[in-house]
């Protein structure tokens, strides 16, 4: 892979920052156009805390990249990203050869972020000795449990139940996410963007009630608005469900 930038920078400046928000999606700021150099700094990243990049969600932010570092290849990053276990939901941009390329390769776009972000660093991994056999413990149950949200869900507020299912018994107004790393069931007009089974649980579910939402993705496999305007059963009550690398919306 050649690099896109004409400058070249050694590996000690830094290519790219990782953020943290709401500790569900990853942000990968990129600070340079140079491909190489992001592929070399990333598996660096990645020996040290390999579990950390283990189908970890992610957003692309292309909206600190300096206006004349020239268009990025975008299939070629999203390439590098997938290798190194960061799976790509969309991107955050504001130059018009980001949002084309994005557009031409139908993966959303979402605007600038309110939400605080802050850098993250993944802790290195340290192998620990191996503790003496101990009898087998007595295994209880696992209680997923289920977050309840009464109030709607404004524009710009994001919602994330770790670890189970999120139901919503309000409206969720255009602008809002919710996450799940189950089933999302939404009980009011749908008009954000839902995201089930985040950390790549392909049995999860979304269940709306009036089903007019920006997007909807499970397990990293997703349909935004246009293609959801197309389907008959818009503003229907609905469920979402993955059958391989597809997403089927079928009537409640």
């Amino acid at each position: 892979m050649q690099t896109m930038s004409p400058n070249h920078t050694p590996d000690t400046a830094s290519v790219f920052q990782l953020k943290g928000s709401m500790l569900a999606i990853t942000v990968l700021e990129l600070g340079r156009n140079d491909l190489q150099a992001l592929d070399r700094q990333l598996a660096a990243k990645v020996a040290q805390a390999p579990n950390f990049f283990s189908n970890t969600p992610l957003v692309l932010a292309l909206d600190k990249l300096p206006a004349d570092e020239g268009a990025i290849d975008l299939p070629g990053l999203m390439r590098i990203c997938r290798h190194h276990g960061l799976r790509t939901l969309a991107i955050r941009a504001n130059r018009i050869e980001d949002i084309a390329a994005a557009i031409a390769i139908d993966l959303p776009v979402l605007p600038p972020s309110g939400a605080r972000e802050r850098p993250l660093e993944p802790e290195p991994e340290v192998k620990k000795p191996e503790p003496a056999p101990a009898p087998a413990p007595v295994v209880e149950p696992e209680i997923r449990p289920t977050r309840i949200i009464t109030a709607p869900v404004r524009g710009g507020q994001q919602i994330y139940a770790q670890g189970g299912d999120l139901v919503v018994t309000a409206s969720v107004s255009p602008g809002a996410e919710l996450l799940a790393d189950g089933n999302i069931h939404v009980y009011g007009p749908m008009r954000g963007r839902a995201l089930a089974g985040i950390k790549g649980n392909t049995k999860a579910r979304i269940f709306c009630q009036q089903m007019t939402a920006e997007m909807v993705s499970i397990a990293g496999q997703y349909k935004v608005c246009e293609d959801l305007r197309r389907d008959p059963l818009w503003g229907a009550g609905v469920q979402v469900s993955l059958s391989g690398d597809v997403l089927n919306i079928t009537r409640l």
